[in-house]
């Protein structure tokens, strides 16, 4: 039995990084006008009417939300432009005959991609410093919440970027569900704040189980329990992985 290719995944991994790299002061700069821009009209503007959402200040209480936020959006963007780029140039039968297994380049895209992820959640979180004081109650929970989460929706771009069969379509999912969901999932507000009826209806958002258990990194408290936000995360992450597998071992829109 062969080792891991760990210096393939390395060339590629490097590769995926350095397209971040060269862009490195957008790529940094936007999330920390964006991030601001939020502070501005949800923390001051509507946090000045609202003080206290189950007893957190509510500047301090959107910043895991504005975290997860981007770290999806950009998440799924990086891995599914990654591996779509390489189909469309049709460099993707290079990669395909190379000396690395399925595991190995789902490793180096989605590990470069989720770094990214990581990178910019990061910087959000110490743009977010200057605005507000903010407690970390679990901070080792914090750090593998976001790497849960990165990798998780990274596998998902992932399979984005190989079903797509144009840059249009590589936006749909994005744009029409994943940002809706995430707005809509407890980002700026706790589920405890709609009417019942609506509570209900709030749970069948994946979204809303992530938000709340990185919240409850930050805070020790969420709108689920930490338990069904791990649940629901990793159930996504298995699912996630289960679509890779197949399209790999069957070659689904990998070699068309």
């Amino acid at each position: 039995m062969t080792g891991i290719n760990w210096l393939g995944i390395w060339a590629v991994y490097r590769f995926e990084l350095a397209r971040f790299r060269r862009t490195l002061a957008t790529s940094l700069l936007t999330p920390v006008i964006t991030t601001s821009l939020y502070f501005v009209v949800f923390g001051s503007a509507i946090g000045g009417r609202i003080n206290l959402v189950d007893g957190i200040p509510y500047a301090a209480f959107i910043v895991p939300g504005l975290m997860l936020l981007s770290m999806l959006t950009e998440g799924i963007g990086n891995a599914s432009f990654g591996i779509y780029l390489p189909k469309w140039s049709g460099t993707i039968y290079e990669l395909l005959s190379a000396p690395m297994s399925p595991v190995e380049t789902v490793i180096a895209y989605v590990g470069a991609a989720a770094t990214k992820s990581m990178i910019l959640g990061l910087v959000i979180f110490v743009t977010a410093h200057l605005f507000v004081a903010l407690p970390i109650a679990h901070p080792f929970y914090m750090v593998a919440f976001m790497a849960l989460t990165a990798i998780t929706f990274c596998l998902f771009g992932f399979v984005l970027g190989i079903w797509a069969n144009s840059f249009e379509q590589l936006q749909i999912i994005p744009l029409l569900v994943i940002t809706p969901l995430t707005f809509l999932g407890g980002t700026f507000y706790s589920i405890s704040m709609l009417p019942a009826a609506w509570q209900k209806l709030a749970l069948l958002n994946p979204i809303v189980y992530l938000i709340s258990g990185f919240r409850w990194t930050f805070f020790g408290r969420g709108d689920v329990s930490i338990g069904w936000s791990l649940g629901v995360t990793g159930l996504f992450l298995l699912l996630c992985l289960g679509t890779v597998g197949w399209i790999f071992r069957t070659g689904w829109r990998l070699k068309s």
